[in-house]
């Protein structure tokens, strides 16, 4: 009789040592994570392109929404996000050097650009000697304004300045003679009407739904400025952080930006390939 009792179960303990096994590997499998980015366009860009692909590698995905650009990036450090999307390069590596955090953008996406809008003059040309100009009173974005406004020939710029960080005392020649006004960046959209122009960062623009294609000009954005995918720097080889390079990386992506984000500047990278 013991001689048939042990084998037996012996045979009950390897069964139900196997259905553990596999259960595990099943919750391995359904692998859940959190998705962080600004309420508008880069959410919007969450839910309608990386969610569904993801979701196709198996992972069970939720977007949360903010309506700030401190609390994803706290949420991203503190384990309650496992990426986030809404902000570039240099304010990425400034706020994780202001808080003591290590995060790192794993790739840059198409991002909204700046534009210079006006409901006076109906392009550049017409602008008109001494016309205002509303600019973010941000130190960044106001440089950006300075480099679209540069590459239109209504200003030049010292040569010697570091184009990330110009401001007006780096004007060397004021060609119309703009007056700038320095305002709140959100406050920019609501200034077209105020100013004769206006200098509107796209993320603004879309929250105040402006069409990017109505602006008299947009920006040549440098990979700087564009918005990227960052995680936690010891998280940067994990099989996720592989999955989004490969998602933003897919003819799929590119197709659905194209189709659904008209006006995004693309990344060299995506444009070169």
């Amino acid at each position: 009789m013991k001689k048939i009792i042990l084998p037996a179960i012996l045979l009950v303990l390897l069964a139900l040592l196997t259905a553990c096994g596999g259960g595990e590997e099943s919750n391995a499998d359904s692998k859940s994570i959190k998705l962080g980015g600004t309420a508008g366009p880069y959410s919007d860009m969450l839910n309608e392109a990386f969610k569904p692909a993801l979701e196709e590698k198996g992972y069970d995905v939720e977007i949360v929404e903010f309506s700030d650009y401190i609390q994803p990036n706290n949420a991203l450090d503190n384990g309650d996000l496992d990426a986030n999307l809404f902000q570039h390069s240099i304010y990425l590596e400034n706020f994780s050097k202001e808080n003591g955090m290590d995060l790192t953008g794993l790739i840059t996406v198409p991002t909204a650009p700046m534009g210079i809008y006006s409901n006076e003059f109906n392009s550049i040309e017409e602008i008109k000697d001494g016309a205002t100009i509303a600019i973010p009173n941000d130190p960044v974005n106001a440089a950006r304004t300075f480099l679209v406004l540069q590459d239109h020939g209504l200003i030049t710029l010292d040569p010697a300045a570091e184009e990330l960080t110009v401001s007006e005392k780096d004007i060397a020649e004021n060609t119309k003679n703009l007056v700038f006004q320095p305002i709140e960046a959100g406050g920019l959209p609501r200034a077209v009407e105020s100013s004769d122009l206006a200098a509107v960062p796209g993320n603004f623009a879309l929250a105040a739904e402006m069409d990017l294609l109505d602006a008299l000009v947009l920006e040549d954005m440098p990979d700087q400025y564009r918005n990227l995918v960052a995680v936690k720097t010891e998280n940067k080889d994990t099989q996720l952080a592989k999955d989004l390079v490969e998602i933003v990386e897919s003819p799929e992506f590119e197709a659905l930006i194209d189709s659904d984000f008209e006006g995004f500047g693309k990344p060299e990278w995506m444009e070169s390939r």
